[in-house]
């Protein structure tokens, strides 16, 4: 049984930054994709940023390029989304997802996913 458990959500004010992570439990991390979804109150759940299992292919939703940076760590089996000059914007629940094949934007193609963790982003 593979599991995702993220960590590092939290209140910050406006221009602050997290770093978020996601663990994962059994499975083979290393040949997993890893990506961030995030989902505000109401609306849909929606493209973040992914990393193939080498790392080598990024990938950022336009909201957030500039100010957020995906990386993993193969030997931690870990992921990590550094968050930086939030938002507002950039208030919801944050989700973990992995996927043992290409990376791809859309939440239907991740078989694994985390419990989630909140970002508050205070004005």
């Amino acid at each position: 049984q593979v599991q995702l458990v993220e960590s590092g959500g939290g209140l910050v004010q406006a221009g602050g930054s997290l770093r978020l992570s996601c663990t994962t439990h059994g499975g083979t991390f290393s040949r997993y994709t890893m990506a961030w979804f995030r989902q505000a109150p109401g609306k849909e759940r929606e493209f973040v940023s992914a990393i193939t299992w080498s790392g080598s292919n990024i990938y950022y939703a336009d909201s957030v390029k500039g100010r957020f940076t995906i990386s993993r760590d193969n030997v931690q089996n870990t992921a990590y989304l550094q968050m930086n000059s939030l938002n507002s914007d950039d208030t919801a629940v944050y989700y973990c997802a992995a996927q043992p094949g290409r990376v791809g934007t859309v939440p239907e193609l991740y078989d694994l996913w985390g419990q989630g963790t909140q970002v508050t982003v205070s004005s």
